[in-house]
């Protein structure tokens, strides 16, 4: 199957262009992980990539963090190419990696301290962030004493405090259950909202791809590769009940179907 041609954003924050990725393992075996890969994000957009186990979503996101280097091709963001890690960004990764010796807000104020921001300022921010999320009362509590899902939303709130133009999420709610999983969608939309970083967000569920994002791009298996970018077009702000609806439902149908076609669901056989 031919990648699909994505349709542009008029001013892109992150173009990918041409990326593709070849792993070489220690006796000499070559993966490719990804196929050349075109891709662009406008400023302000949610965009979701969706697509099965080892297809390279995570490899993708790697890199345009300057966490990896391409195997050809380029990253650039606002114009200029990523040639190393990329400080201007916040990340959340599927592990909330939060130090369990501080505190909640402690955690959050990590960011600052790193990045040497004025302190004063980032408690305020910090303090809103977490209220946002629905931890108010909650800073002085240490990670062991939180829930999956609260947990989680420290690690977000710690990814915006310095207020990043571009936040890259790693499949970030993938551990949590149905319900909080819910909620932790409705948190990340109410905080978006707010400042519309631009998001890359990578995950394994369809119907979470078609909720929060303007537009959804499909992998295929290894090496990933795009098979369609849909535009999703529902309106905003957007409530659970959207999943019930005929837009919806379209979105997340067509999604299955490219993946049936690749082979990634299989009806059962009678």
């Amino acid at each position: 199957m031919t990648a699909a041609q994505p349709l542009l954003p008029p001013d892109p924050l992150v173009e990918v262009r041409g990326v593709s990725k070849v792993f070489v393992g220690r006796r000499g075996a070559s993966v490719e992980a990804l196929r050349p890969i075109d891709l662009e994000i406008g400023r302000g957009e949610f965009l979701a990539v969706v697509g099965p186990s080892g297809c390279g979503k995570s490899t993708l996101l790697s890199i345009v963090a300057g966490l990896v280097p391409a195997s050809a091709g380029e990253v650039l963001i606002d114009g200029a190419p990523i040639e190393g890690p990329y400080s201007r960004l916040g990340i959340v990764f599927q592990k909330d990696l939060l130090l369990e010796w501080r505190s909640v807000l402690d955690n959050v104020l990590i960011q600052a301290e790193v990045r040497r921001m004025d302190m004063v300022e980032a408690r305020v921010r910090a303090r809103r962030l977490l209220h946002l999320v629905g931890l108010e009362g909650f800073e002085r509590n240490y990670p062991s004493e939180l829930s999956g899902g609260m947990r989680q939303r420290v690690a977000i709130c710690r990814a915006l405090l310095h207020d990043p133009p571009l936040l890259l999420m790693d499949e970030p709610f993938a551990a949590l259950d149905a319900i909080t999983r819910d909620q932790m969608c409705l948190d990340l939309l109410s905080i978006w909202s707010e400042r519309r970083q631009t998001v890359l967000f990578i995950t394994h569920s369809i119907p979470e791809a078609v909720f929060l994002a303007d537009r959804v791009a499909v992998m295929s298996p290894r090496p990933g590769a795009f098979t369609d970018v849909l535009e999703v077009g529902l309106e905003r702000p957007r409530r659970l009940a959207v999943r019930e609806t005929e837009g919806f439902t379209r979105h997340s149908g067509r999604i299955r179907e490219l993946f049936e076609a690749q082979g990634i669901l299989r009806e059962a056989r009678t």
